[in-house]
């Protein structure tokens, strides 16, 4: 097939490099996918409605933990790496790629206001040659229904004059196995146009490229992933209650279940889920069953159990401290260690450990918390009250004066054997503890 020219053009200028990249949303998502594009040679924008963000980038200053300055600071100097808050400057470039969040209503229908929002600017400064690619995480027909209505209403016409695809995002922060340019890239195109000129876009910055058919398919793709994973979790979440009920540890089951070589992957249980995709992501596609005329019947439910896992874990902390200080939670100190949503990274998105914080003080426990690499609670769209709380130091001196300690992440720059040596009690929901001499001080949650 024949490309048409604008498409041709875009593609020679991906080619040699000449092109634009535009990046919207300096998150977790988009701050990685401009340093990349950046380190093949492109001159990359990232824009963000944050002025703290932008004004950190050009200073050369990250704010992502596992991101070093040194690679900002080294495509800023050289002039590949800009960042601004004015969306007038999108009429610049040749490719926008759009990594804003979506999170949830508070009904658990999908908020695609920032996506909407998004569409609608880069409508008012949209021009022939240009190529929008979405990597927001959304039900199937988001691009189809929402995005390309509002790019049409620029009397441009796709697939000729612009270009639209969706390519979702699959970051894993903190992840050192896979990086942006490793991990395989799922692209589906509105047409066989912006197909082509998206799989080149990628291709000139990622090792694989995965071409689908559509960017519903694409769409499918990404939210089918992290169902899977939704699903196995509250599988296993539902596992240890079982098994914590007829005295069996799940993690010697999972450990042992992991041997079999083939028909077995290994999930593990946890205080409940977090992070920016799997706590969110199904639900979306519920929704959207929904408007079908379907009942998404096992994602709700894997839903229900994964938001439900809070409340086993206080109940479990609960009965701890009754057993063993005869006191209710009421009158309870209690250290709650790890509030990112997983090992070894400083993301708080949707953290289980907030939800807990909160439950704790509802139940009029006194809590506190230590985390190596959140020094202090971000703001977040449900936790307000917790923004600005500080980390606890650890040590021999004042572990003591908590009547419990609630391990919610495993971060490895935790010292457990202190830990284990000085807490009264510990429950651990991540089988942190695992082989402690001090074996009789720990309840599995």
């Amino acid at each position: 097939m024949k490309l048409s020219e604008q498409a041709q053009d875009l593609e020679r200028r991906i080619d040699d490099r000449s092109a634009t990249v535009g990046i919207i949303g300096m998150g977790y998502v988009g701050l990685p996918l401009a340093l990349l594009f950046a380190e093949k040679g492109f001159r990359t924008t990232g824009f963000d409605i944050d002025p703290a963000k932008t004004e950190a980038l050009l200073a050369g200053r990250t704010y992502i933990r596992h991101i070093p300055e040194s690679a900002i600071r080294t495509q800023v100097d050289g002039g590949r790496l800009l960042a601004t808050t004015d969306f007038a400057d999108l009429a610049e470039m040749d490719a926008i790629v759009v990594c804003v969040p979506t999170p949830l209503a508070a009904n658990r229908e999908p908020e695609l206001g920032f996506v909407v929002a998004t569409a609608e600017s880069i409508r008012e400064h949209l021009r022939p040659g240009q190529l929008i690619v979405i990597e927001s995480t959304t039900y199937p027909g988001t691009c189809d229904e929402i995005v390309r209505p509002i790019l049409e209403k620029s009397g441009l016409e796709l697939g000729r004059d612009v270009f639209l695809a969706y390519s979702p995002e699959r970051e894993d922060p903190g992840n050192t196995t896979f990086s942006t340019g490793t991990i395989p890239k799922i692209v589906g195109g509105n047409d066989a146009n912006s197909a082509a000129v998206a799989l080149r876009l990628y291709g000139a910055a990622i090792d694989q490229i995965v071409p689908v058919s559509t960017m519903a398919t694409a769409e499918a793709v990404k939210i089918t992933e992290n169902v899977f994973r939704a699903v196995n979790i509250a599988l296993v979440n539902e596992l240890k209650t079982i098994y914590d009920a007829l005295g069996i540890d799940i993690w010697e089951v999972i450990k042992g279940a992991s041997t079999k070589p083939f028909g077995f992957m290994p999930f593990y249980p946890g205080p409940g889920l977090g992070g920016h995709c799997i706590p969110i992501d199904p639900f979306y596609l519920s929704w959207k069953a929904r408007q079908a005329g379907m009942d998404a019947q096992l994602i709700d439910l894997a839903g229900k159990i994964n938001t439900d896992m809070p409340i086993y874990v206080i109940d479990k902390l609960a009965a701890a401290v009754e057993t063993r200080f005869g006191k209710s939670l009421q009158m309870a100190r209690i250290l709650v260690i790890g509030v990112a949503y997983k090992k070894n990274c400083d993301d708080t998105r949707e953290s289980p450990a907030l939800t807990i914080i909160e439950l704790l003080e509802e139940r009029g426990a006194s809590v506190s918390y230590h985390d190596p690499f959140i020094p202090e609670i971000p703001a977040t769209r449900k936790h307000h009250a917790l923004a600005g709380r500080k980390s606890e130091a650890l040590s021999s001196a004042s572990v003591p004066n908590f009547d419990a300690v609630l391990i919610c992440a495993d971060h490895d720059a935790v010292d457990y054997d202190m830990l284990a040596e000085y807490a009264v009690l510990i429950v651990d929901t991540r089988n942190a503890m695992a082989g402690s001499p001090h074996a009789d001080k720990v309840v599995p949650a």
